[in-house]
């Protein structure tokens, strides 16, 4: 069974037929872009083409050696 099948199974289960026909409603304006604020899928990425494109440096940020270990004693007898 498709994922948008099984939500729509999930939303007949959740709502009451007003609340889906409410869900509906909004879910056309929102296709008509009648609400700005909310960004479709293919609108986020024109819009934000660098979203969730990083990378991870290789290397950790502090390393330890020998010479400086990294628990010290800052206190002064």
């Amino acid at each position: 069974m498709p994922n948008i099948a099984r939500f729509v199974i999930w939303i007949c289960s959740k709502f009451n037929k007003s609340q889906i026909e409410l869900i509906v409603k909004e879910l056309i304006n929102i296709l008509n872009n009648r609400n700005p604020e909310v960004l479709l899928k293919d609108d986020i990425k024109e819009k934000l083409p660098n979203y969730r494109k990083y990378s991870v440096d290789p290397l950790p940020p502090l390393t330890q050696s020998k010479d400086n270990p990294a628990k010290k004693n800052f206190r002064k007898s």
